[in-house]
């Protein structure tokens, strides 16, 4: 292991790159309507909605800016909170890491240009569009060089057993969603949420802390594989009744679930994810414990339909897994404020 260089550490990256006191009361105002859905208290819908990877900063604003006139359509019944995930877990190791990684994805790996560049995007998203966004927890100790922009935050399928994930978790105080692991052990992922609920000591950053413990911490069904490698589907009505009753077992705070439409659920099939959107949507009509426990759509579309190679030249398309492309996205937005 060879040290490059010592990073600024993330109250120095803030300090560069502040954000404004009206982005703030934006960010507070969001963080309290996003909240109320979990705790019961707001019938919204929320739609978790964009690419699967941050790789361009100027599309992804596009992208984002596209939403701004789809959430004024919706508001009355849907939250939309904009996915910008700066860090792309890789099963092997290989391929693009993401923005906070490679801030150019044709470059070399820039770690520091990338925690500038991924706070620069989360910045601007609230600035120029006043959304307040989604990433992925993917590396506890650099939660702190976004932790005043993020209003939701994902711990992914390879990272909801880990310890560290969990104890971090507990001290947020947004909406933390834990993903059911690659094998699909739902109650891998119950113990986790349960963890992050519950307050503990531990060390962080070179710090020993103190937390609270978070009750907006969440389930996320995403699909899993089998021993086989064939991907195994859990947003089905079956699955829905089964995670209730998991959840009645337990004694933990504002039981929901956002069910993730793409991954192993479409099994990166990227067009089943209108199908899949509009099949939990039957299935909260018909039960209403799932009404009740389902807060929401996890969804994964960019500009243009599919996915391209690192080098692919098409503006909007995603490096990494297919999304669904814009005109589609804004149709199923519209199709499902309708149903609910």
């Amino acid at each position: 292991m060879n040290f490059l260089r010592k990073l600024p550490i993330p109250q120095e990256i803030k300090e560069q790159f502040p954000i404004s006191e009206k982005c703030a009361a934006v960010k507070a105002e969001r963080d309290r309507m996003i909240a109320d859905v979990f705790t019961g208290s707001s019938d919204k819908f929320l739609l978790i909605i964009g690419p699967c990877s941050a790789d361009n900063e100027i599309s992804v604003m596009d992208y984002i800016g596209r939403l701004v006139g789809l959430q004024e359509q919706v508001k009355d019944k849907i939250l939309i909170i904009p996915r910008i995930y700066t860090n792309k877990p890789r099963t092997t190791g290989e391929g693009y890491k993401g923005m906070a990684t490679q801030p150019d994805p044709t470059k070399k790996p820039d770690l520091l240009e990338g925690l500038i560049s991924i706070r620069r995007l989360h910045l601007r998203a609230i600035e120029e569009t006043g959304f307040v966004c989604a990433d992925e927890m993917l590396y506890p100790e650099n939660y702190r060089y976004l932790s005043d922009l993020l209003s939701y935050i994902a711990v992914g399928a390879r990272s909801v057993e880990n310890q560290q994930h969990r104890l971090t978790s507990s001290g947020i105080h947004v909406p933390v969603g834990m993903k059911n692991p690659t094998s699909g052990d739902l109650s891998v992922m119950l113990n986790s949420i349960k963890a992050a609920q519950l307050r503990h000591t531990f060390l962080y950053r070179g710090w020993e802390v103190e937390t609270e413990g978070n009750p907006l911490t969440h389930a996320i069904l995403r699909g899993s594989v089998n021993k086989h490698g064939r991907a195994m589907q859990n947003y089905h009505y079956e699955d829905l009744i089964l995670l209730h009753e998991m959840y009645a077992q337990r004694n933990l705070m504002n039981p929901a679930v956002i069910v993730d439409v793409n991954h192993s659920n479409s099994n990166k099939q990227y067009l089943e994810q209108i199908r899949i959107c509009k099949e939990v949507m039957h299935s909260r009509r018909h039960n209403g414990d799932i009404s009740r426990m389902v807060k929401g759509l996890m969804i994964e579309s960019y500009i243009e339909d599919g996915c391209q190679k690192v080098d692919g030249g098409v503006y909007g398309k995603s490096i990494t897994d297919p999304c669904l492309g814009w005109e589609k996205s804004e149709r199923l937005v519209l199709d499902l404020a309708d149903m609910l």
